[in-house]
């Protein structure tokens, strides 16, 4: 096996043209039909995925509900997929919440998310009588109760608390640390409590965290979870506060390149429900009900980004480059987080002989660099260079910059491909547009 191709999705292997097949598709051929850069998804691997979340934690934790956070990749046919998965929806967004209402997905299991909600997402929210609304900061808390007076609806609530937990990963992912812009901080728990279970027109019924993204180790969870169920277990002598659930949030890490493996979903499954039960023995609590919000690590795999190569440059002695026809506008994670992905060529996956070689991409910025020297086989124009672990955050993120097309996304499966999203079009840039 080409070792590379173990960070594509599970269906991921070459033909016997030596090119790169994904979900039983040639992935040269799918770029000759659909254009590039274009972004595959694999249903299997999703479908897999989600099976493996929903069986590693029910199977330890009975009472759990996953959820999908949206933020990682959403668009209408992976709602559907995840409609008949059974997951819910962590929704940070009146968009992400229409997408949801757009293929009929069970609103009940949509929880909504976010530091500065507006009136109407919240109005929203209460219309279309959301699961739980996760509560942020104190105006939020009352702002959500006024709008819920006006309403017919009691919404059932969750505290976002800050834990104070590093969870080691990037400054820019890491949710949970004191100094952060979610949730409400050490020292004001308890008053958040207090006001949210005295509010006349909210359900309040526990509590949620989310510490951040891309984090490798149990040991940031386990201290949030001991933090979280400790508070608790204080909170409980001064106030008549029912804990019902405990949403510890999602950040699973996926594996980006070769020598940084992920751990299995069954390690972070087995730490984290061990300890839920092993602290609530300890301080003589209910087991809560567990919610998890995994979206990286369901879609991550899951998705290929292929590009056609362009012009090359040679500085002799220093670097050559690689020009593609897409880079910031669709993934800019690389210039965003200095994210490291790996790439193999698509069509010649087999190729034995290799070059280092820098993968730019094609906007006006010196930071447009998808992937710092790589092994490749010797790259030619027209080749077609496959990235993997792009399906999540390269699209929600992706932008219109210098006025580029947003690329077009296939669903793969049993060797068809069918287009979940078009290309986008000269017209669509100008359509918003007044003169």
């Amino acid at each position: 096996m080409i070792p590379r191709l173990a960070l594509f999705p599970l269906t991921a292997g070459a033909n016997e043209l030596g090119h790169l097949v994904i979900g039983g598709c040639d992935t040269v051929k799918l770029a000759e039909e659909f254009g590039t850069p274009l972004y595959l998804f694999d249903e299997d691997t999703l479908h897999r995925k989600c099976a493996e979340f929903k069986g590693e934690f029910s199977r330890r934790y009975p009472d759990t509900t996953v959820l999908y956070a949206c933020k990682a990749f959403i668009n209408k046919a992976l709602a559907r997929l995840l409609k008949e998965e059974g997951l819910g929806l962590d929704v940070v967004s009146a968009g992400e919440l229409s997408i949801a209402q757009s293929v009929g997905f069970p609103l009940d299991k949509v929880y909504l998310h976010g530091n500065n909600k507006s009136a109407e997402e919240i109005r929203l929210a209460l219309k279309d009588r959301v699961g739980r609304i996760v509560v942020d900061n104190f105006q939020e808390l009352e702002m959500l109760d006024d709008l819920a007076e006006q309403s017919d609806f009691v919404p059932d609530i969750l505290l976002r608390l800050s834990p104070g937990v590093d969870p080691h990963t990037h400054q820019y992912i890491a949710t949970g640390v004191i100094d952060s812009k979610f949730g409400f901080p050490l020292g004001k728990g308890e008053e958040a409590v207090a006001r949210a279970a005295s509010a006349r027109n909210l359900n309040l019924v526990g509590l949620h965290f989310h510490i951040g993204s891309l984090i490798f180790e149990v040991e940031p969870y386990l201290q949030a979870i001991d933090f979280m169920l400790q508070f608790v277990s204080d909170v409980k002598l001064i106030s008549d506060f029912h804990f019902q659930e405990l949403d510890i949030g999602g950040g699973y890490a996926v594996q980006y390149v070769l020598d940084s493996p992920a751990p299995p979903v069954a390690y972070y499954a087995e730490a984290i429900t061990t300890r839920i039960v092993d602290k609530c023995r300890e301080l003589k609590l209910d087991l809560p009900w567990l919610v998890i919000e995994p979206g990286r690590a369901i879609v991550g795999q899951a998705g290929v980004a292929l590009y056609r190569a362009g012009v090359t440059k040679d500085i002799p002695g220093v670097r050559r480059y690689v020009s593609v026809d897409g880079g910031m506008a669709d993934n800019i994670r690389p210039a965003l987080y200095g994210s490291v992905y790996e790439a193999v060529l698509a069509n010649k996956i087999v190729n034995g002989k290799t070059e280092k070689v820098t993968i730019a991409g094609r906007f006006c910025e010196s930071g447009d660099i998808l992937i710092r020297d790589i092994e490749l086989p010797p790259v030619a124009t027209g080749d077609i260079i496959a990235v993997p672990d792009c399906g999540a955050y390269c699209l929600p993120m992706a932008s219109n910059y210098n006025s580029s097309l947003k690329p077009a996304i296939v669903m793969v499966k049993d060797g068809r491909a069918r287009l979940i999203r078009r290309r986008e079009t000269y017209r669509d840039l100008i359509d918003c547009d007044l003169t």
